[in-house]
């Protein structure tokens, strides 16, 4: 934030950490798609930059870290970002990096979604970097937005009901974060009639949020959007709660009015969801 600007006066603003997506329906490009669509202005980070479509990832090129270090610095030093999300990080340097340059920064509250395999499959998180992502990123997150796979990578924690999701989500918060959001899309592999996420607030509450599993194939960057619906809400001042709701509402809406594009699992639709 420079000297001359005032937060009063200022556009909210938010930041994205993540990587590129060729095919526009993650990442980078679902982030900032996001934040217009939730009335915030979106800076952003690239990490890697990936070539996909909805049929798969072919290639994945991870940016030099002093290169990250770079924009990180370039934001820190002309914006004034009050709520940021993390999404592929993809290595250990990477995550060291990242958490290094954080240290001078001040952007607010951060959301953590911990990228660890694209949605045909790819790994976007080498095995090495788990423990990274837990020592330098778990203590600074203020919401963590796992999927199953994800919070089992993090906890050894199956999840199959509330029970064994507050199980995991214990065992997050003892390892710094304040509040998780765990994702209920994959039950049963995908075959479940409804959808439910799970908010472990700080304070102890849980909160169940549930929707009806729409029957489609495109649902390509449903983590990177309730992550960074969530960002955006929290960047305009929202409550834990409040942010938490708008993102399960936007992402609902966003799953269930397709776009039909691409011949795999094609991107959600950003438009759908009004207030």
């Amino acid at each position: 934030m420079s000297n001359t600007q005032t937060e009063t006066s200022e556009f909210v603003q938010a930041l994205t950490i993540a990587g590129s997506d060729s095919g526009g329906g993650a990442g980078i490009q679902a982030d900032l798609k996001t934040f217009q669509m939730r009335g915030v202005f979106g800076a952003s980070v690239l990490t890697a930059v990936t070539a996909q479509n909805t049929q798969g990832v072919s290639a994945i090129h991870l940016l030099p870290a002093d290169i990250i270090r770079a924009q990180i610095e370039a934001v820190r030093a002309d914006f004034h970002i009050r709520a940021f999300k993390i999404g592929m990080l993809g290595t250990a340097d990477i995550i060291e990096c990242v958490a290094d340059s954080l240290q001078n920064c001040r952007f607010g509250r951060l959301v953590l979604d911990p990228v660890m395999i694209a949605k045909g499959g790819v790994p976007l998180l080498q095995d090495s970097a788990v423990e990274a992502m837990k020592r330098r990123l778990l203590p600074l997150d203020e919401v963590l937005t796992p999927n199953l796979p994800e919070a089992y990578a993090l906890t050894g924690v199956e999840i199959s009901d509330g029970q064994s999701a507050a199980r995991a989500a214990k065992i997050l918060q003892d390892a710094g974060v304040k509040n998780v959001l765990i994702k209920g899309g994959h039950l049963n592999g995908s075959g479940s009639r409804s959808c439910t996420d799970r908010l472990f607030a700080e304070n102890g509450e849980m909160l169940e949020l549930n929707a009806e599993r729409y029957p489609t194939r495109h649902t390509h960057g449903t983590g990177c959007t309730i992550s960074a619906c969530l960002t955006a809400e929290l960047a305009k001042g929202f409550s834990i709660k409040e942010a938490v709701g708008t993102a399960k509402n936007f992402i609902t809406a966003a799953i269930s009015n397709p776009l039909e594009i691409g011949a795999g699992h094609g991107p959600v639709n950003h438009w759908a969801y009004r207030d």
